[in-house]
């Protein structure tokens, strides 16, 4: 079956774009949940007049993912951990950790948009990219420092 793409699918295609799905895939899947719009129901200009809705809406959506993408660029985030030797850590700093971090600054983050190619296992200052959507990434700068005694103490006395 033919269907015109309502949203970027990751492997499948681009806004817009008209591609063969397998009829249950684009039946059970992809229409119902209004990710995409089969051909043959709609005629040329219904076609003309989904397609520009569906450019505004992701215009628009691209616009506040970039906004929101600013505000992440000057993020940093610190995590405080307990380090031996050679400034491993004794465990790691994960896409989990750093997006409760981010939902703690009101930021609507899933980890799965967190891009980590492994946990984070040394001390040091990371560039930490995040998919946002619509093509637009953020970088978070995550700061892994030592925990020292006199951090424990503190946490320990609140």
């Amino acid at each position: 079956m033919k269907v015109i793409l309502c949203q970027d699918i990751e492997k499948l295609g681009k806004v817009g774009e008209t591609v063969e799905v397998s009829d249950g895939f684009a039946r059970n899947f992809l229409i119902p949940r209004k990710f995409a719009v089969s051909v043959q129901s709609a005629s040329a200009e219904e076609m003309r007049h989904h397609l520009e809705i569906i450019q505004r809406r992701e215009a628009k959506r691209k616009a506040e993912m970039e906004s929101v993408a600013k505000e992440l660029n000057a993020i940093t985030i610190e995590f405080k951990m307990r380090a031996g030797n050679e400034e491993k850590l004794f465990g790691s700093v994960t896409t989990a950790m750093i997006a409760e971090e981010l939902q703690k600054m009101n930021f609507n983050i899933d980890r799965k948009q967190i891009v980590l190619e492994e946990p984070i296992k040394t001390l040091g200052i990371f560039s930490v990219p995040v998919k946002l959507g619509s093509g637009v990434t953020a970088d978070i700068k995550v700061w892994v420092s030592q925990l020292t005694d006199e951090n424990i103490s503190e946490s320990v006395e609140n």
